[in-house]
C-alpha cells in the first residue's frame, strides 16, 4: 500500500506539471519580420519610423522579444546590394517582409513569395508590383506616397513663395520609374505659372553636386526634388547645395524642411507606417497581401523653415502662411 501511495502520489505531481508543458507549447511562436530599406542604420529619421511602426505593433499585441523579431537590411544603396540583402532576408524564412521604396520591391519580388508589405511606393501598378490598388493579387502589398497629380502643387507653392522665378530644376534618378509621373505633372503645370522646368538626372553624390552647380550658374531657378528615395538618401547634401546656390527648393517630406530646407509639402510619413503595422498585424494572423488594398495617404502637411525663407531673402506671403500645417522657426 506505500508503494502504491508513492506511486499515485509521484503520478499527481506528474499530472500537475501537465497544465505547465501544455501552456509552454501552446505560447505564442515568435514570428518573424524581415526589413529592407535603402537608409542608414543610424539615420535619425528611420529610427523616428521605426519607433512609429515597433510602437504601432504593440498596441496590436506583437512585442519584440516576445512573439515577434525583426531581421534588418540597411543602406541597399545600389542594385547589387538591394539583390543582395533581399536574397539574406529571404533565406532567414521571415512570416512578412517590410520594405521601404520601389527600388527594393522589385528584388525582394524576384526572390520570393513570402508577404511583403511596402510603404513608400509612388506607382506600384506601373512598377508592375500589383495587378490594380484595390485588388493587389499577388504577394505585396501596402502604402503609396501620393497621386502624381499632386506633385503640381510643388511648382505651385515653389512660385507663390518665390514669384520671381522663372526657371525651375527638377531633380531624379532617371533609373527609377516612379518618377515619371510626377515629372509629367511638373511639366503640365510649369507653362502656366511661367517656369521652365529641367529634369536632372542624377544617380550618386557627384553627379547631384554637378547637377545642382551647373543649373546654379544661371539666375531666377529653383529646384524641386521628386518622392524618390534617392533624394531622402542624400537630402543633407542636397539641402547644403540648395543653401550654397541660393536656391529656393520645395521636398516631398516634412524632414526636408526640418533638417534646413525652404518648404515641403507631402503625406504624413508616420501614418504610413502606423498603416504598414497594421497590415503586417493582419498578415501575421492570417491574411493575404492580394486581399489588402493597396492605400493612398490621407493626411498631407504643409511645412516652411522661415530661417531658410529669411537667409534667401524671401517673404512668406500671408496666403501661404495661413495654410501651412508647420512653421519651422
Amino acid at each position: 500500500m506505500r508503494l502504491q501511495r508513492r506511486e499515485f502520489i509521484a503520478g499527481l505531481g506528474s499530472a500537475a506539471a501537465w497544465p505547465l508543458a501544455v501552456r509552454a507549447q501552446q505560447r505564442e511562436r515568435v514570428r518573424r519580420i524581415g526589413w529592407l530599406t535603402s537608409q542608414a542604420a543610424d539615420d535619425p529619421l528611420y529610427q523616428t519610423y521605426m519607433a512609429a511602426l515597433l510602437q504601432s505593433l504593440q498596441q496590436l499585441g506583437w512585442t519584440v522579444g516576445r512573439n515577434v523579431q525583426f531581421d534588418y537590411r540597411w543602406g541597399a544603396v545600389n542594385a547589387e546590394l538591394k539583390r543582395r540583402y533581399a536574397a539574406e532576408l529571404v533565406a532567414l524564412a521571415p512570416d512578412v517582409i517590410l520594405t521601404t521604396g520601389d527600388s527594393n520591391v522589385g528584388p525582394l519580388l524576384q526572390e520570393t513569395a513570402v508577404p511583403i508589405v511596402f510603404v513608400g511606393v509612388p506607382d506600384p501598378v506601373g512598377s508592375g508590383f500589383v495587378a490594380s490598388l484595390a485588388r493587389p493579387g499577388g504577394n505585396a502589398t501596402g502604402f503609396t506616397n501620393f497621386e502624381f497629380g499632386l506633385s503640381a502643387k510643388w511648382p505651385e507653392a515653389l512660385k507663390q513663395i518665390a514669384p520671381g522665378l522663372s526657371r525651375v530644376a527638377v531633380l531624379r534618378d532617371p533609373s527609377n520609374p516612379a518618377g515619371i509621373g510626377e515629372w509629367a505633372a511638373i511639366q503640365a503645370v510649369a507653362p502656366q505659372l511661367r517656369l521652365v522646368a529641367s529634369p536632372v538626372d542624377v544617380r550618386n553624390a557627384g553627379q547631384i553636386e554637378r547637377g545642382i552647380g551647373e543649373f546654379a550658374r544661371t539666375p531666377n531657378g529653383g529646384l524641386i526634388v521628386l518622392s524618390q528615395g534617392l533624394g531622402q538618401i542624400y537630402r543633407k547634401l542636397i539641402i547644403a547645395l540648395a543653401a550654397r546656390h541660393r536656391l529656393p527648393a520645395v521636398y516631398p517630406a516634412r524632414n526636408f524642411v526640418v533638417e534646413g530646407g525652404l518648404i515641403a509639402y507631402g503625406p504624413d510619413q508616420i501614418e504610413k507606417y502606423r498603416g504598414a503595422a497594421g497590415y503586417i498585424d493582419r498578415i501575421l494572423r492570417g491574411e493575404k497581401p492580394a486581399d489588402l488594398p493597396v492605400q493612398a495617404p490621407t493626411k498631407y502637411e504643409l511645412v516652411i523653415n522661415l530661417k531658410t525663407a529669411k537667409a534667401l531673402g524671401l517673404d512668406i506671403p500671408a496666403t501661404v502662411y495661413a495654410r501651412a500645417d508647420e512653421v519651422i522657426e
